[in-house]
């Protein structure tokens, strides 16, 4: 496709067909286009499926062959939502920290196994973070190597015994998880020696 013109643009709201470079044909409304990059957004369809959700999609048209307008929207679009500017950096900055948390348990030599179990605490329990090798429980549990159920240390109470059974629970569910892909892999392994 030629790259639209000076002047030429998506109209928000407006429904349009691309046909890729791929030859997969894309539909939507109009979310946003940016004439310097050529990028156009599209809000389409769920794939899911899912009735309250869609799919957005970005579009380079470079590597559109055609592009076709269903239905141009010559109105005023709607005022676009507001955004919670602080909900939205307060997340940035706990996604943030939850890196530099898997950064540091890697280059301190952690086991697969403890980085897994952390994630699975840190789900339930917010308040969780090393200290070197240890998994620290809202300050009042210690999980040392090798994270085991007997190697949570505390004082006696509801918050260690709430903690040991996560990781009970965890370990079941590791174990069950191995369990299911045990006989997959033996099954696949039986297909191809059997096909050769």
């Amino acid at each position: 496709m030629a790259a639209p013109g000076p002047g030429e643009y998506f109209s928000v709201g407006s429904h349009v067909s691309c046909l890729t470079c791929l030859g997969q044909q894309l539909q939507g409304e109009v979310v946003a286009f940016d004439y310097q990059s050529k990028m156009l957004t599209l809000k389409c369809a769920p794939s899911s499926g899912k009735a309250n959700v869609n799919d957005v999609i970005l579009i380079n048209l470079a590597y559109v062959s055609e592009v076709d307008i269903i239905n141009d929207r010559t109105e005023t679009p709607p005022p676009l939502a507001s955004l919670n500017v602080s909900k939205l950096a307060n997340r940035a900055r706990s996604e943030k920290e939850d890196k530099l948390s898997q950064a540091y348990a890697i280059s301190a030599g952690v086991s697969v196994e403890g980085q897994q179990l952390f994630q699975t605490i840190h789900k339930t329990i917010k308040d969780c973070k090393w200290q070197e090798k240890n998994i620290m429980v809202m300050d009042d549990v210690v999980i040392s190597p090798p994270y085991q159920v007997e190697n949570c240390k505390g004082k006696e109470g509801s918050a260690l015994s709430h903690v040991r059974k996560i990781v009970e629970k965890h370990f079941r569910d590791v174990e069950s998880q191995k369990s299911v892909q045990r006989p997959q892999a033996q099954q696949t392994q039986k297909d191809s020696t059997l096909s050769s």
